[in-house]
């Protein structure tokens, strides 16, 4: 069921590039569904994503490298100039993780990983996660790096349509991955998870309840 469950969700997020502003592919990603018994409201991978080695910046200018987290992590990938989905999205993050004890929310970090270096400094990444929660990590980099990174999560990334504004969108996928210290990523989560779904998740797995982790 999980194999399927993975290839499944692989041929959603490769066919539906959901850029922030547009509208429709919210839908065919929340359509996704998997096995309702074992009481898990993401999607857990039977063979993981590999977490590449990728050379990044933090938000104080550091060298950043996601493969060497030391404890369970959350990614995203979005960018500040996002009018909506992005917005959405981190917030329901940070509501999920007050949810959590004070013990378990030390053993969650979150990542977001920006769509648009060519905006998104480290100093703007900074203030813009400043808003969800100050403890939220943001990386930036080369564009090619962050494409290669997204990849391996099977996270689609292309510079969209440029607006009456002047600026432009993004296009990226939507869905919210979850790593171990170990290098794998085998959590998924949809841009529609609620934040209580999210934080019973997070309590299970860590919690280490969730089947076949």
């Amino acid at each position: 069921m999980y194999a399927v469950a993975r290839t499944l969700l692989v041929l959603l997020v490769a066919l539906v590039l959901a850029g922030c502003g547009s509208s429709g592919s919210e839908d065919a990603v929340k359509g996704f569904k998997t096995s309702d018994k074992d009481g898990y409201n993401g999607v857990f991978l039977e063979e993981p994503y590999a977490v590449p080695d990728v050379a990044l910046t933090d938000t104080e200018g550091k060298p950043f490298d996601l493969s060497a987290q030391d404890k369970r992590t959350l990614v995203f990938f979005g960018y500040t100039n996002c009018p909506d989905i992005c917005q959405v999205v981190m917030a329901n993050i940070a509501s999920a993780l007050v949810r959590l004890d004070k013990a378990r929310r030390a053993d969650v970090g979150m990542v977001f990983v920006t769509t648009d270096p060519a905006r998104d400094s480290p100093a703007v990444l900074r203030s813009y996660l400043d808003r969800f929660d100050p403890s939220f990590e943001g990386a930036t980099g080369a564009l090619p790096r962050i494409v290669r990174l997204g990849k391996a999560f099977g996270v689609p990334i292309e510079k969209g349509h440029r607006l009456a504004s002047g600026g432009y969108d993004v296009v990226h996928g939507t869905q919210v991955v979850g790593l171990r210290p170990d290098g794998t990523a085998p959590f998924v989560w949809t841009e529609g998870t609620s934040p209580g779904a999210l934080a019973d998740d997070l309590t299970k797995i860590l919690e280490d309840k969730v089947h076949g982790q």
